[in-house]
């Protein structure tokens, strides 16, 4: 099955290990990546309460680049990270309701010999795509080493559930579909009553009591129910729960120590996949004591990796680097 790909900025750096464990399932899975040439930054959550036009325009250019890549019917694009496709799926579906704004829009990208049709791209996250068009039986068929003895926290986060954007039929409140797939590799799946709420996302510059309440709660919820790791598929929410576990400890005087992966790298675990194929050694707390749970040998310490391609800002907007 082959798609368009977008990976998204966070996956060039600070997710690097998501990509790297996309890439290292995907053919297993039979999924065919094909990434978007010369694709920009989405906008993050930030540009759009500061400028609507440009916010749309940086995610249009995107929507615009896969179609003219792969343009035969209707694209189906892939994207990874929960704020990318919420933005994709966001921007294709304004430009689809209101004209004029899509007529401005055309009107920027034509400086860089681009235009859009809206509609002429579906946005879909990554799960989608293997829970609806692979389906966990195909996943199930895959399995060779099933995490068995695992109790997992599975963590959507507020963004890619949010129902005015998405077509996924997964309930926004308490969705399962990422529940169902960890449970299809062998995972002991827990009870995770804030599966759907906020990791707070950049409050960690703005407010960080704030933002490290929220991510207190999360973790709190997740070791009430002894879980190994939570795992999520969002980088924003892998980020704060990860890089700021030592934070909230120092602040509340709290000993939480639950490692945060990407689903990828646990159903790549259950592939027979090795642990340094799926990035693992990258996280700020050790999954260590995880991999030894399931007899897998821990990776020594991973050397600093660069991905070949670098996104490139908008034409006429930002001088190139």
């Amino acid at each position: 099955m082959k798609y368009s790909y977008y990976p998204g900025c966070s996956l060039e750096r600070n997710a690097q290990s998501y990509h790297e464990s996309i890439m290292a399932i995907a053919p297993q899975l039979g999924l065919s990546l094909a990434e978007i040439d010369d694709w920009n930054c989405c906008g993050a959550t930030e540009v759009i309460t500061v400028d609507k036009m440009a916010a749309f325009a940086l995610a249009g250019r995107n929507l615009a680049l896969a179609a003219k890549q792969f343009a035969n019917g209707r694209v189906e694009l892939v994207a990874p990270c929960s704020a990318c496709y919420l933005n994709l799926r966001k921007t294709d579906k304004v430009l689809m309701e209101t004209s004029d704004l899509s007529e401005k829009i055309n009107t920027a990208l034509a400086e860089g010999n681009l235009s859009y049709t809206p509609g002429s791209v579906r946005a879909r996250h990554l799960l989608q795509v293997i829970s609806d068009d692979l389906g966990l039986e195909q996943v199930a068929e895959i399995v060779t080493q099933p995490l068995a003895g695992l109790r997992i926290a599975p963590y959507y986060g507020c963004m890619v559930v949010r129902p005015e954007f998405s077509d996924s039929e997964d309930n926004p409140e308490y969705p399962v579909a990422l529940d169902n797939l960890l449970a299809v590799v062998g995972a002991e799946v827990v009870d995770f009553p804030v599966k759907a709420h906020c990791c707070g996302g950049h409050m960690t510059q703005i407010s960080e009591p704030t933002a490290l309440e929220m991510i207190r709660r999360l973790l709190k919820n997740a070791s009430d129910y002894q879980s190994d790791a939570i795992v999520t598929l969002c980088p924003m929410c892998q980020l704060n729960l990860d890089a700021f576990q030592q934070s909230v400890n120092r602040h509340f005087g709290t000993e939480y120590n639950i490692p945060v992966l990407y689903f990828t790298q646990v159903m790549g675990l259950a592939f027979g996949i090795s642990p340094e194929e799926l990035g693992f050694g990258s996280e700020f707390v050790s999954a260590k004591p995880l991999l030894k749970k399931i007899g897998k040998k821990p990776p020594k310490k991973p050397k600093a990796k660069k991905r070949k391609k670098e996104a490139l800002p908008m034409p006429g907007t930002l001088e190139r680097r």
